[in-house]
């Protein structure tokens, strides 16, 4: 399954990770350093949690780090893969209850890591507009620049999810 379209237009961040409000930190793999050039998003030990949506080697995180990794494509998902994403969602609210920080990354850090973090906000009581806009205003204006995934966000992943089952 391929986790990651082709997008030559799409800018890598200018930096590897953003905080979105206390707590919850979207990032990627890539972003593009104080030089210029590209550079590796290396997690080490600066979260609690890292919730990896594309698993690249080398990127971490650190010995003793808590990992879950769920592939998804940066494109349709199906019932399961949505799932997938409701899931980790909670396990991340569960740990920013406890205090804990929490990074929830992929490629670039803007639409599969946009898709859970912003789902995650709605659980904790914001409208899908107002996380919308506060994932794009904190992590980048290129944030879930995939609408399909905000379409979901806006039906509500647990209603897009049904919907998917049933057309399988």
């Amino acid at each position: 399954m391929r986790t990651r379209r082709k997008q030559p237009d799409v800018p890598p961040p200018d930096s590897p990770w953003n905080e979105i409000v206390p707590g919850p930190w979207m990032g990627g793999h890539e972003f593009r350093g104080l030089s210029g050039r590209l550079e590796f998003a290396v997690v080490n030990r600066q979260f609690d949690l890292v919730q990896t949506l594309l698993r690249l080697p080398g990127h971490g995180p650190g010995p003793g780090v808590e990992h879950h990794v769920w592939p998804i494509p940066d494109g349709p998902l199906d019932g399961t893969q949505l799932a997938g994403v409701i899931r980790p969602a909670e396990a991340a609210c569960e740990a920013l209850d406890a205090g804990r920080t929490v990074l929830v990354r992929c490629y670039h850090g803007y639409n599969r890591s946009g898709l859970m973090v912003t789902h995650a906000l709605i659980r904790q009581g914001r409208t899908a507009e107002a996380a919308i806009r506060l994932v794009r205003s904190r992590r980048s204006s290129w944030a879930l620049h995939n609408d399909l995934f905000v379409d979901y966000l806006r039906a509500g992943l647990s209603t897009a999810r049904l919907l998917e089952e049933l057309t399988e």
